[in-house]
């Protein structure tokens, strides 16, 4: 069975967890995710109700890359499979987990912010009283830019990204849109106020 299949547990049968709120930020590469992230997070430095999450992936700490702790293949089976996180997913060959501990903040009322993915959408909304998805895109001319400027992939690469890139989620609750067009401080202030933060 593969691990997103399995259930995520502790809330018991029909009941969701609350009365905070998980709210998961997704967006194709190029939309600039990561900088209003970091910017949002600088933003709610002195909120203890706001918790950002450290991820746990299976890859190794790049210092280049998220800030995230590092897990093996068989502990992240074994946290999947002991029902040991908050919400869990794979993509590109990788596990990631939210840890369990965020769930403490939810329960206590206050907002958890995560970088997301479209694939556990569908379970965020199963799981938690209130999950919000925040979608952080751009037009295709400029996710193309914006990907062509790193200089870290092909022309073949960047096409196949920008294809995912309209695959915008579908029947999710609670999704707000935020086309990162403008100054960073423009894009924090359109999710804090999607947020009412």
């Amino acid at each position: 069975m593969r691990a997103d299949a399995l259930p995520d547990a502790g809330t018991g049968a029909g009941q969701k967890l609350g009365p905070g709120r998980m709210v998961l930020v997704v967006g194709p590469s190029g939309a600039g995710k990561d900088t209003l992230m970091s910017a949002l997070r600088d933003r709610l430095k002195d909120r203890p109700d706001v918790h950002f999450v450290r991820r746990a992936i299976t890859r190794d700490c790049d210092p280049d890359a998220e800030d995230h702790e590092t897990l093996t293949r068989t502990e992240f089976d074994r946290l999947v499979a002991g029902g040991e996180t908050a919400l869990f997913w794979e993509a590109h060959g990788l596990g990631y987990v939210i840890p369990k501990a965020y769930d403490a903040c939810i329960r206590a009322g206050d907002t958890v912010i995560a970088n997301g993915s479209r694939r556990v959408l569908q379970r965020a909304a199963e799981k938690y009283e209130t999950a919000i998805v925040l979608v952080i895109t751009a037009p295709v001319e400029v996710l193309a830019a914006r990907l062509a400027a790193r200089g870290r992939e092909s022309r073949a690469d960047i096409e196949r990204r920008l294809q995912r890139a309209n695959l915008e989620p579908q029947d999710v609750a609670n999704l707000v849109r935020i086309e990162n067009t403008g100054t960073i401080e423009d894009g924090v202030e359109r999710m804090l106020s999607a947020l009412r933060l």
